[in-house]
């Protein structure tokens, strides 16, 4: 037993609320239970209680034992003296506030079965603390919950995002540029990418777009591959280390290691090569992308802001001087897909919360609740346990649900966890 646990009894009144007492025989009524606080302090805040004949308006403190008031130094601390009531599991000691008046203390009754079910969800080792268990809770709570996790998600990329703005000045046009850059590394390449571009300025970019050769020098040559001690292999490198060497004087730039990139192991269509490509493409034809995405409601034409091919040297190779059979090398479905998941909805849900258009926020979960659910063994796993995914919305909020509360055994947390511990065996 922990006093998280007790916590939890006492904020969803799962306690025996018949004839409650205080240990001096004073009845007690719990009118409101109180805030939960996280921070130092007593437990909850705000309560109501009518004790006896009292009503009380104060705070709520809560142990296993009620000896741990003492060994907690509480009895000493002027912050506990708003206490009207301590709860404990076990009474074994009065308690008093630094004034030395006894405070009125009630014991925590609540049935044997939610102790147990807290204890199997903690010490189970399968792959959901509750994975033999959720298929008993009524489909309606797992939905409410997974709405609430999907909006919990989008906030935590909000705080993000809202960091990055502020290191960027407000600018969103540069902010989103830089997570757009990171999300071109799809995972391997992530923090390489986002180091190019907060070594490119978009401005840089911004100034050159209408000439897709040297957008592409600026990326390659940031990303450490025209170095000059460098042997190029073919007329196009050759040209591209010329236009770069240039731009690098003109904009004082500073490139990156070429050791930063990782081939190895990737298909060759996620080559960082083939992403740059990809990337001076779609910045030559897009201009101020973050403003077209807003004023852009539908999937289709996100998507199609998106859909970009790079140069004709790319048709015909995945890394310089290497000539493969000819593919045209635009941005698939897949990848799209991840871009609007991981970038452009969460900057839409920002933006619409910083600037309070509440309809812009709406839009984002329309958006979700329209793209193709995502595939991986997480998701895969929760399917296992009966939960359908029929849209990017499910899987987002699955992928929270895992990563903030299952992997962690938040179930306390947890509303799921909350339908599971008061399941009778």
């Amino acid at each position: 037993m922990t006093e998280k646990f007790l916590h939890f009894i006492w904020q969803f009144r799962l306690f025996s609320a018949h004839k409650l007492r205080t240990t001096a025989g004073e009845s007690v009524e719990v009118i409101d239970v109180g805030k939960l606080n996280n921070d130092a302090g007593p437990d909850f805040f705000n309560a109501k209680l009518k004790i006896g004949d009292t009503l009380w308006a104060g705070n709520v403190e809560i142990h296993c034992k009620s000896s741990d008031w003492a060994k907690h130094h509480h009895n000493t601390d002027r912050a506990y003296d708003s206490v009207i009531l301590h709860v404990a599991a076990e009474i074994d000691a009065p308690t008093f506030r630094t004034t030395g008046e006894a405070i009125p203390q009630m014991q925590l009754v609540f049935s044997s079965e939610v102790e147990k079910n807290y204890q199997y969800l903690l010490e189970n080792k399968l792959w959901i603390p509750c994975a033999d268990r959720i298929s008993l809770v009524d489909k309606i709570y797992i939905h409410s919950w997974l709405n609430a996790c999907l909006t919990e998600r989008l906030n935590y990329k909000a705080e993000q995002i809202f960091v990055l703005l502020e290191e960027n000045k407000n600018n969103w046009e540069e902010a989103f540029y830089i997570i757009l850059m990171r999300n071109f590394g799809f995972g391997t390449n992530a923090d390489a990418f986002e180091r190019l571009a907060k070594s490119l300025p978009l401005s840089c970019l911004g100034k050159h777009k209408d000439n897709l050769l040297q957008l592409e020098a600026m990326l390659f040559g940031q990303a450490g591959f025209l170095s000059k001690t460098q042997e190029m292999p073919d007329d196009y490198q050759q040209t591209l280390q010329r236009e770069y060497h240039f731009l690098q004087q003109k904009f004082n730039l500073t490139p990156l290691p070429r050791e930063l990139w990782k081939f190895l192991r990737l298909r060759p269509q996620n080559f960082p090569t083939v992403r740059m490509a990809q990337f001076a493409a779609l910045t030559h034809r897009s201009t101020k992308l973050f403003s077209k995405i807003i004023e852009t409601p539908t999937l289709e034409a996100l998507q199609k802001l998106f859909r970009c091919e790079p140069s004709e040297y790319w048709e015909t190779h995945y890394r310089f001087g290497d000539e493969s059979s000819q593919k045209i090398k635009q941005l698939g479905d897949a990848a799209i897909q991840t871009i609007l998941i991981n970038t452009v909805l969460p900057f839409l849900f920002c933006y619409g919360q910083k600037k309070q258009q509440a309809d812009l926020q709406e839009r984002v979960f329309t958006l979700f609740e329209q793209l193709l659910p995502e595939k991986n063994s997480i998701i895969e796993n929760w399917q296992r346990l009966g939960l359908t995914t029929v849209s990017a919305f499910d899987t987002q909020a699955l992928l929270q649900l895992k990563s903030r509360y299952c992997d962690d055994r938040k179930c306390l947390r947890c509303a799921i966890g909350h339908k599971v511990l008061t399941i009778s065996n």
